[in-house]
């Protein structure tokens, strides 16, 4: 395992819709892996396969947080929405590509998914509360969609604007 770059937005690859994966092997395994230890060190919920520059549809998350649980790590393969509810809920969310910067998003407040193990095994499961959030956010992710695209204008530039900061100041040093 090992532990990958995130990127940070503004990054074109942030933006682009990732790729069906159709190849079941130990390089998809071994993707999911470094997946799951960027996203604990970050440390973030939820990661999506193009936030460390990998253009293809696999995610993973973990919402059980520290000292409330053992991690209940999920990935998925070319996850889908199959069913999402008219009751919506309202999370502050974050993104491990937009460091430090929070917003109100109202999504369902429940989904059902369906993907694919890494080994290619069909799932599909109801999720609700923090994990409907988190899986509606990386699933994003996959369609070059980010969490700041559902707020206002203004909003949205200003965090652009911080984030271009963000990164050149990083570039310093």
């Amino acid at each position: 395992m090992s532990k990958r770059d995130i990127l940070i937005h503004p990054d074109p690859r942030l933006k682009k819709v990732a790729d069906e994966i159709d190849t079941f092997d130990a390089g998809l395994k071994q993707l999911a892996d470094d997946m799951l230890e960027t996203m604990y060190d970050a440390p973030g919920i939820g990661l999506a396969a193009p936030q460390i520059g990998v253009l293809q549809r696999i995610i993973v998350l973990d919402c059980v947080k520290e000292g409330e649980g053992d991690p209940a790590p999920i990935v998925m393969v070319n996850p889908q929405v199959m069913w999402s509810s008219e009751d919506t809920s309202v999370y502050e969310e974050g993104c491990l590509s937009i460091p430090e910067q929070y917003a109100e998003v109202t999504r369902p407040s429940e989904v059902e998914v369906r993907w694919f193990s890494t080994e290619g095994g069909e799932e599909s499961a109801k999720f609700d509360k923090l994990w409907a959030t988190c899986v509606q956010h990386e699933i994003d992710h996959l369609d070059g969609k980010l969490f700041i695209d559902y707020l206002k204008p203004l909003k949205r530039q200003m965090i652009t604007r911080k984030m271009q900061k963000l990164k050149r100041e990083r570039a310093r040093s």
